[in-house]
């Protein structure tokens, strides 16, 4: 059973006033806040730890490395990969796909090839590859999206053919707070050998996740929205696709020798880790999903669960309510509109009351072409929010709505 109560005196933020009012922060898909063993562990690592990794033989360089790679033990083994080979650290989820974009199309795709991706997107899952088909002259296909906020998988099997080179999708809409059968999707793709990539982003913080279950060839994710740093991500990929796929950068660490006439490359990881790494924001990382493993990924699963069946109830009181997504299988994301007021307009006003909610497109701008919406309200919840919280969410959309 989560203490809400225990769990809120770990983070810091949420003792704050906004505009003399208790801070009410419900945009957790866009970012976490922070406990303070995370704050904690960077101060730590900067005060007695900081030394560059993997090139030095003095006593700080060699601590400050052993962190980091126990920090990819810790990520290896909150996702089920089955080696850290396979866990590279990235800046984000958004580096880590443009890592898979580049390095995959160069290794695997050519013109005339195609990709599959869905209507529900983020940006990050979508540019990548059109830059790449640009270079290689691949094709990018779409999986549509119901108006329930669903996948067509209908559509997605009618899309598979021998010219399907890879599957890139969310696992979790950050729109929709869809959760989408990726299982059922590699299952799928894998029928008709057909490797497949995840955006976890909006996954991982919320449940718990076993990329080798899954059976996914590579799966990305991003710290600050698991209570890490900023700055730190990373990218799974299956051993045996990541060997064939060549650097995404170049420079130190990704290298076994060079010369002015050839350059060998170095073994995974740290063939697809140039330069210095974010250290530090990999051992804070590490810190993170201890925190969470501490509370357990099942109970933070079903408090949210709750907290989003309990949100979209209340909610829908309210008159004009207009839910964007309404998937039965969904995460803890809400978006919505009500009557014809601005989604800008409710995010203002509902910040002047304390009420940090994201409105906008959220970066899936093609979604909202499909749902004929120039944008929405979200909010987004994590297992340290409350009832009352939510509460005073409602209570400040019919202030709002009130005032037009």
């Amino acid at each position: 059973m989560i203490s809400i109560e225990r769990i809120r005196k770990d983070f810091p933020i949420l003792g704050r006033e906004v505009y003399g009012k208790p801070l009410v922060y419900l945009d957790n898909a866009a970012t976490t806040q922070k406990p303070q063993c995370v704050i904690d562990a960077i101060s730590e690592a900067y005060c007695n730890e900081n030394a560059n990794v993997h090139r030095g033989i003095h006593f700080l360089s060699q601590q400050a490395t052993d962190m980091m790679e126990a920090a990819r033990e810790k990520v290896r083994q909150f996702i089920g990969a089955g080696s850290t080979e396979e866990i590279i650290f990235t800046r984000g989820t958004t580096e880590s796909m443009n890592l898979l974009a580049s390095s995959f199309a160069a290794a695997f795709l050519k013109e005339g090839d195609e990709i599959i991706i869905s209507g529900m997107e983020h940006h990050s899952n979508i540019v990548p590859w059109q830059i790449q088909a640009q270079r290689y002259g691949f094709k990018i296909r779409i999986i549509p999206v119901t108006d329930l906020g669903e996948l067509d998988m209908d559509a997605f099997r009618a899309l598979l053919n021998p010219k399907t080179k890879l599957v890139s999708i969310t696992h979790v809409s950050n729109v929709l707070g869809t959760v989408n059968p990726v299982s059922g999707i590699i299952g799928l793709a894998h029928s008709h050998g057909i490797p497949v990539a995840v955006d976890g982003a909006q996954s991982v913080p919320h449940i718990k996740v076993n990329v080798q279950e899954l059976g996914a060839d590579f799966y990305a994710f991003s710290g600050h929205k698991i209570y890490g740093p900023t700055g730190i991500g990373v990218l799974y990929g299956r051993k045996e696709l990541m060997e064939k796929m060549p650097p995404y950068q170049g420079g130190g660490e990704m290298i076994k020798r060079v010369t002015f006439e050839k350059t060998t490359y170095n073994e995974l990881p740290y063939r697809f880790e140039a330069g210095t790494p974010d250290y530090v924001g990999s051992i804070a990382l590490g810190t993170a999903l201890d925190y969470v493993q501490e509370i357990g990924m099942e109970q933070i699963a079903a408090y949210e669960k709750e907290l989003c069946a309990y949100a979209l109830s209340l909610l829908g009181e309210i008159p004009g309510m207009r839910f964007i997504g309404n998937a039965p299988e969904r995460s803890a994301v809400i978006s919505f509109l009500v009557g014809n007021i601005h989604p800008s307009d409710m995010g203002t006003l509902l910040d002047r009351l304390g009420i940090a909610v994201r409105t906008g497109h959220h970066c899936a701008e093609p979604l909202m072409d499909r749902m004929g919406i120039p944008g929405t309200v979200r909010a987004s919840f994590s297992f340290y929010n409350t009832k009352a919280e939510i509460d005073a969410l409602k209570a400040g959309i019919e202030r709002v709505r009130a005032m037009f």
